[in-house]
C-alpha cells in the first residue's frame, strides 16, 4: 500500500531551537533539525542523548509501591519463604523472568520460576498454578508481564497463603488485586518519569532497587540489561527516557559479552562477527525467543536465557531455531488462508473501518502476528480469532495514532477476559458472541477512528541533497542509535536524483532494483536498494528524475570497515516543481 508522503518544517520555536543547536553541528546539517524533533533543545541535551549514562536512570523508589515490593521480598528471605517469579511466554515475559531469577539466585536458593503453557493455561495466572505453588511450599510469586487484572486469582492466592508482587506495565482496570506491592508506571496517579518501561524493565527497576536497599552494587544488574534491550525491542515500547538508555548500555552488552543463551542465539541465527542492532533483535532474536512461547512452551526460552553451560546453551538455540522455521511456516500458511477470506469478502475495497476475521482451527500461537500482517496490508484495526479452551480467542493490532485498547474496552461486557497496549491487546469472548463483538467493535472504530488514520503515512524527517551525506553526518547519525518508538531511524527525502546508468534488477524472480543513483550536488555514486519495486525499474534506467525516500543502512562488521546504502521505502517521479513533499 502506498503511503501519502509527509514533511513538517519546524514551527518558528522549534527554528529557534534548531539554531542554537546548528552552531554546534554546522558541518554536519541536517542533525541539529533532528535532534529537535526529539526534543532534544539545547547542547548539553544533545550530549546527554548522543552519550546515554546510566547515572540518568530514574531513582526506582519513585514507582509507587516500590518499598512496600522491596521489604516484602526482603521479608520472605529473611524468613526463608520460597520464592516464585512468574511470567508471560513472549520475549517480554520470559526475558524478565530471567533477570529476575538469575540475579535474585546469586544471593537466595529457596527460588523458583515458572512460565505458563499458550494453550493448556492460557494468559496469566490460574489458580490451578496457585494450587500447585502453594502445594510446593510457595510464599511469594513475583509476577512479571502480566497480572495486573488478576484480581480473583489473587484473592484465592490469599487464601491459600501466598503473596504477589506484581510487576506489570500493562493498562490496569479502576479496581486493583489485592497484592503486597504493585509496581506499574501506568497506574492511575503514578508521577514515575517514564511511564512507558517493558515488563522486563519494571523487573529490572525492581531489582535495582532491592540492590539499592541491601547495598549490593550495581555491576551485576547492570551486566543483565542485554535482557532488557531484547525485551524494549521486541516489545515495541517507546525508544525515550531511560527505556533508550537501557537499551543502549544493552546494546553494548549484546555485542560485547552477551547473557550465554542470547550468545547462543546470536550465533544460530548468523549474527557472529556483526554489530548487532536493535533491527536485529527484532526480526531474529526476538523472533526466536518467541517461538518458544509460540509452538511449544515459553519455559524452554527461560531455560536457555539463565543457562550456564556453553553446549546446553547451543543445544536449546538449535531448538528454539526450528520451532522458529515451524512458526514461519504456520505464519505463512495462516496468513494466505486469512487474506483469501478477506479477498472474497471484498474487504480491500469495503467501507468498513475495521477488521474482524475468525477460524476455530487456526493455530493460536500464529493469531497475534498474522492481525499485523492484515494490518499492514489494509491499514485497518485488525482481530484474528480461534477457538482454544472453548473461547474465541484473539489477538488485535492497530494502525498508527488509533487506540485499539480502547475499542476492545468499549466491548468488555461481552468478553470474558481482555488486556494489552494502544496498538496491541489479547481477548478473549464466548464463540456465540463473535457476531455481536464485530458489530459493535466496527460501530466503536467507525465513529472514532480519523480518516487519516485510514491511510498509511510516511513521514520525512529531512529533506536533503546527496551532498549532505558526508562521512561526518554518517557517523554523527549513527548517535541517534538505538532506534524505536518515539526516536524512529530517521527518514529523508532527495528529490530530482537520476539513475547513473548501472542499476540493475535482482533478486531470485528479479524483484528488486539495485540502485545506483546520482543528483546534481554531488559527483559521488550512491548505492541504494528498493525491495520489490520492479515495476519502476525501466523508467528509472530511462534517466527519469525520481524522488526517493530512505533510510541511510551501514553493512557493518566488528573490526571491519562499513559499506553504506540507501534503503528506499518509496519511489516518485518527480513533478519538476521544485516543492518540498506534504
Amino acid at each position: 500500500m502506498t503511503s501519502k508522503w509527509h514533511y513538517l518544517p519546524l514551527s518558528a520555536e522549534e527554528q529557534k531551537l534548531e539554531s542554537e543547536l546548528a552552531r554546534r553541528f554546522a558541518n554536519v546539517e541536517p542533525i541539529s533539525e533532528l535532534l529537535v524533533q526529539r526534543g532534544v533543545c539545547s547542547v548539553s541535551e544533545a550530549e546527554r542523548f548522543f552519550h546515554p549514562s546510566l547515572r540518568d536512570l530514574h531513582d526506582p523508589f519513585l514507582m509507587p509501591e516500590m518499598d512496600k515490593a522491596v521489604e516484602r521480598l526482603d521479608r520472605a528471605m529473611g524468613s526463608k519463604e520460597r520464592i516464585m517469579v512468574y511470567g508471560d511466554y513472549d520475549v517480554d515475559g520470559t526475558t524478565a523472568v530471567a533477570l529476575v531469577y538469575r540475579y535474585l539466585q546469586n544471593f537466595y536458593s529457596e527460588i523458583e520460576y515458572y512460565i505458563p503453557t499458550r494453550y493448556d493455561e492460557g494468559y496469566g495466572i490460574s489458580t490451578a498454578t496457585i494450587d500447585e505453588a502453594a502445594d510446593r511450599g510457595v510464599k511469594l510469586i513475583i509476577i512479571l508481564d502480566c497480572g495486573i487484572k488478576a484480581i480473583e486469582e489473587i484473592k484465592y492466592a490469599r487464601t491459600r497463603g501466598i503473596d504477589f508482587i506484581i510487576c506489570d506495565h500493562h493498562v490496569p482496570d479502576d479496581e486493583l488485586p489485592p497484592a503486597a506491592a504493585i509496581l506499574n508506571p501506568k497506574l492511575e496517579g503514578s508521577t514515575y518519569p517514564c511511564s512507558h518501561l517493558s515488563g522486563c524493565g519494571v523487573g529490572y527497576k525492581f531489582m535495582q532497587a532491592f540492590s539499592i536497599s541491601n547495598g549490593l552494587g550495581t555491576a551485576e544488574l547492570e551486566g543483565m540489561l542485554d535482557l532488557v534491550a531484547v525485551s524494549i525491542a521486541a516489545d515495541i515500547v517507546p525508544m525515550v527516557d531511560e527505556n533508550r538508555v537501557m537499551a543502549y548500555h544493552g546494546l553494548k552488552r549484546l555485542n560485547s559479552n552477551p547473557n550465554m543463551g542470547l550468545r547462543a542465539i546470536i550465533r544460530t541465527c548468523g549474527l557472529g562477527g556483526k554489530e548487532i542492532t536493535i533491527s536485529d533483535v527484532i526480526f531474529k532474536i526476538g523472533p526466536r525467543i518467541n517461538a518458544s512461547g509460540r509452538m511449544q512452551s515459553g519455559r524452554e526460552a527461560v531455560e536457555l536465557l539463565v543457562s550456564r553451560d556453553i553446549k546446553d546453551a547451543n543445544e536449546k538455540s538449535l531448538a528454539i531455531d526450528q520451532y522458529n522455521k515451524d512458526r514461519k511456516e504456520l505464519d505463512k500458511r495462516i496468513t494466505e488462508e486469512a487474506n483469501a477470506i478477506l479477498e472474497k469478502r471484498g474487504e480491500m475495497d469495503s467501507t468498513k473501518k475495521s477488521i474482524v476475521i475468525y477460524n476455530k482451527d487456526w493455530h493460536k500461537g500464529i493469531i497475534g502476528i498474522v492481525a499485523s500482517r492484515l494490518t499492514e496490508l489494509y491499514y485497518k484495526p485488525s482481530v484474528v480469532l480461534t477457538l482454544a479452551n472453548g473461547l474465541a480467542t484473539g489477538s488485535s493490532r492497530s494502525v498508527q495514532g488509533f487506540d485499539v485498547y480502547k475499542a476492545v474496552e468499549s466491548v468488555r461486557d461481552i468478553l470474558e477476559n481482555f488486556g494489552g497496549h494502544t496498538y496491541a491487546v489479547g481477548l478473549s469472548m464466548k464463540e456465540e458472541n463473535i457476531p455481536e463483538f464485530m458489530r459493535r467493535f466496527e460501530e466503536y472504530v467507525a465513529e472514532n477512528i480519523l480518516p487519516s488514520q485510514l491511510t498509511p503515512q510516511l513521514d520525512i524527517d529531512a529533506i536533503i541533497t546527496f551532498s549532505r551525506i558526508t562521512p561526518e553526518f554518517v557517523s554523527t547519525l549513527r548517535l541517534f542509535n538505538p532506534f524505536g518508538p518515539g526516536n524512529q531511524k530517521p527518514v529523508f527525502c532527495s528529490r530530482r536524483v537520476k539513475d547513473f546508468g548501472t542499476s540493475k534488477l535482482v533478486g531470485r524472480n528479479l524483484e528488486h532494483i539495485k540502485l545506483e543513483l546520482v543528483d546534481d550536488t554531488s559527483g559521488k555514486v550512491f548505492n541504494g536498494i528498493a525491495f520489490n519495486m520492479a515495476q519502476y525499474f525501466d523508467r528509472i534506467h530511462a534517466g527519469e528524475p525520481i524522488d526517493i525516500c530512505y533510510t541511510i543502512e551501514e553493512n557493518k562488521h566488528h573490526n571491519a570497515s562499513s559499506t553504506l546504502q540507501l534503503l528506499v521505502k518509496q519511489i516518485h517521479f518527480s513533478a519538476g516543481d521544485g516543492k518540498a513533499p506534504r
